[in-house]
This record gives C-alpha cells, structure tokens and sequence, in this order.
C-alpha cells in the first residue's frame, strides 16, 4: 500500500543522498568487518573499537558506557536547539552462517543475520554525514551505538546508565533529547523501500516455562504413576484453543510453544515433563491476559489430572509503539529520500509480530522505527532467505538510502518550524 504520491525531493535531500554515495565504499567495508567478527550480547569490544576508530576524526563527544559496550557520540550544530536521538544496534546472533559470501563470519556459531552490522555502519556514516552539515544543525544530534539487541535488554541498560543525561552532561546546560529515531534493515522488501505505522510496529515478547509434576514409574504400569507427558500434551493444545477463543483477532497475540522435554527412555514414565514458548502481543492488555491465561490454563489441567503444576513467566521487551505524528513525519521523509533513490514508502497496515528494545526508548521519548528493505536485486521477495536465516543477505546498496534517512531525520527535525 503507497502512502500517496511519491513527492518530488528537495535539495536537500539529493544533496545528501549524493552525500551518501560518496561514502559509500567507506560504509560497506565498516559493515563487512563488523560481519566478518560479529559479537554477541552486551559485551562487543571489536564492534566498539571498529565504531570508535571510524568516529575518531570527527567532531564528536564520545561516552563510553560501563556496564555495556554501548556508545554514545553527540554532534553540536552550528545554532542552538533541541537534541534528536539515532539508534544503531551493533550485537549478532548465536547462529552459524551459511551464505559463502567472501566476508563471512570468522566467528564459530556467531552470524549478523539481523543487519545489525548495517545499521551500525549506516549509523557511523550518517554520524560523518552530519558532521559535515552542522551549519544545518540546531540542535544536537546523539548516535546511540547500542549493544544486546538480541534479548539482553541492551537499550534498557544505556537508559539506566545514563543515555538521556548524556547531552546535558557535555554541555553542561539542559539540553533535553526530544525524540528518538531508528532504522531496521530487511531481505523482504525491495532494496531502498521504506516501511513504518504509527503506534504498536513491533510486538511484546516474553517467554514462559510450565514444569509439569507427576509421579514417576514403570511404562507397563501407567495405573501406578501419574504421567506428566499427556498432561503436557493437552496444556499445549488448550493454549492453542485459550488464544483463539479469549484474544481479540483486532487487538493480537501469538503463544508459540518451541519445546518439551520429557524422559530419559522409553520404557520409564518421568515424574515431570517442561514446555517452553514465547508470547507475543502488541497491547499491554493482551500482554497481561495472556499472561493470567496461561496461568489458569496450566494450573486447570494440571488439576484435572493430579498433576502439580508450576509456571514462571519472563518479562522480556514491550511493545514498541512509534508516535502517530512522528510516524508520519517519518513516512513523509521516507517518501521523499525513497523516491529520489528510486524506492517508494508504504504505510504498514498491521503490526510486525517480532520485537525490538528500542520500544525502551520509545517508552521514554516520541520518536519512530522505520524498515529499509534490503532484498538484493537478483532474489524472489517471496523465496528470499530471511532476516535471522542463516542464509540471509543484505543487498549493501540500500546502505545509501538508511544513511540518508538517518542524517534527513535530523536535519529536518533540528529545523525551525
């Protein structure tokens, strides 16, 4: 679906895809070394250190986080003003890679399968952009580097260390962080295409574990036991049934069980049988019902067959809600910068049931997740291999218009009305 006609792009905005281009090569070769050596978790000394030596000539404040490898490099403008926020994830995923490409990872079980790695790059080369514009700035410009995307909760832990005080800190006057931007890569959409909706983009995503205890005992006499296993089976399948017959179709959630375990060999019952899953939603109060749902559920059927029944849920990250009016000053950018790079912008209709810990930061300031669609030239949308594939590739020209789309969202945000 097409937010409208694509409008025709300013100066501006050719300007600084020019911009892009011209850095490009300097992009790609931070992305491939980041790909190269990925890291996983909220510890990433070689990611830091490539970001940091691709920053070091420029005119930025750096903090250094403590209790993360996170970054933060703030850019004074030429003239006074409000601070916008730009966030890059840097971590990878615990996953091998199979793509053959000529950079692939030197790293065993380690892979950039999410394009965090590109967004890291994209970051830093909008970061020198910028720095060339600052007679355009007013205001501040803060590039987040952040560590622990991948469920460690990375951007919470920069928000508790400090992330929204940063810019005061170096100024030494309140310089308040007013909104907050970021860009995701994607293989599922054509390369340079942008894609955004205002309120829940992303889902909740927490996970569960129900340990079910019977009585263990001789397979050939299950009378003199308590089977946990049948037990598991039916709590799985009343999860199924509890989500299509409580959660609302118009206001979502997903409960996907990903594992049971049970036993050790064919002729024992166990005393207890485990079930592990996630839940997904993309409003606290599906959140909070699902949560109470699986509770009653588990514990029911337990109960009807003398089962103990004991269940611990994780809280992981919220839903990640981008603000309606920052939303479509986003998509209004998009269409722009799309279009000049022969791309075009759509509005999304629904929400995408994967999460993110940027909607930690949008829980704290206004501000929107975009999608850059990354599917290389020669590949099927339908059949190209996905984000978190261990065959997934970036087409690296979009790099150009994730870029430009970071430096256009600060420039026209730190422009007086």
């Amino acid at each position: 679906m097409q937010n409208g006609a694509t409008p025709p792009a300013d100066d501006q905005v050719v300007s600084v895809l020019d911009h892009a281009t011209g850095f490009f090569e300097r992009t790609t070769s931070l992305r491939r070394e980041i790909h190269r050596w990925p890291e996983l978790g909220n510890e990433l000394p070689k990611t830091r250190d490539a970001v940091l030596a691709d920053l070091e000539d420029l005119p930025l404040d750096v903090t250094l986080h403590e209790s993360t490898s996170g970054v933060v490099a703030l850019l004074e403008g030429d003239h006074p003003g409000p601070t916008i926020l730009l966030r890059g994830d840097m971590d990878a995923l615990d996953m091998p890679e199979d793509t053959g490409l000529e950079f692939e990872s030197r790293v065993d079980g380690a892979m950039h399968a999410c394009g965090h790695d590109a967004h890291t790059a994209m970051l830093a080369t909008a970061a020198r952009v910028l720095s060339e514009r600052t007679n355009e700035l007013h205001g501040r410009v803060a590039f987040m580097f952040q560590p622990g995307e991948e469920g460690h909760h990375g951007a919470r832990f920069m928000l508790d260390e400090g992330l929204l005080d940063v810019p005061a800190r170096v100024s030494g006057e309140a310089s308040p962080i007013d909104a907050a931007f970021a860009i995701h890569i994607t293989s599922t959409m054509p390369t340079g295409w942008f894609a955004t909706r205002g309120g829940p983009i992303m889902a909740s995503a927490d996970t569960f574990r129900v340990r079910v205890i019977g009585k263990g005992g001789h397979a050939s006499e299950p009378f003199r036991a308590v089977d946990p296993v049948p037990v598991a089976c039916e709590i799985v399948q009343a999860l199924n049934t509890m989500v299509t017959r409580t959660i609302n179709v118009f206001d979502p959630g997903v409960v996907t069980v990903g594992r049971i375990t049970a036993g050790t060999t064919n002729n024992v019952i166990p005393e207890a049988a485990d079930i592990e899953g996630t839940v997904r939603a993309t409003s606290e109060a599906t959140r909070r019902t699902i949560h109470d749902n699986i509770k009653r559920v588990a514990n029911g059927v337990g109960d009807a067959h003398g089962c103990e029944v004991v269940v611990d849920l994780d809280i992981g990250y919220p839903v990640t809600t981008n603000d309606d009016r920052f939303a479509d000053f986003s998509l209004d950018l998009a269409n722009e910068v799309a279009g000049a790079g022969g791309g075009r912008a759509v509005r999304l209709p629904n929400p995408i049931m994967g999460a993110e810990d940027f909607s930690y930061v949008l829980d704290e300031l206004p501000g929107s997740m975009v999608f850059l669609g990354a599917t290389p030239h020669d590949h099927d949308l339908a059949t190209a291999a996905p984000n978190h594939s261990n065959r997934v590739f970036f087409e690296e020209s979009a790099m150009i218009s994730g870029v430009s789309m970071y430096a256009m969202a600060a420039l026209r945000h730190l422009t007086p009305a």
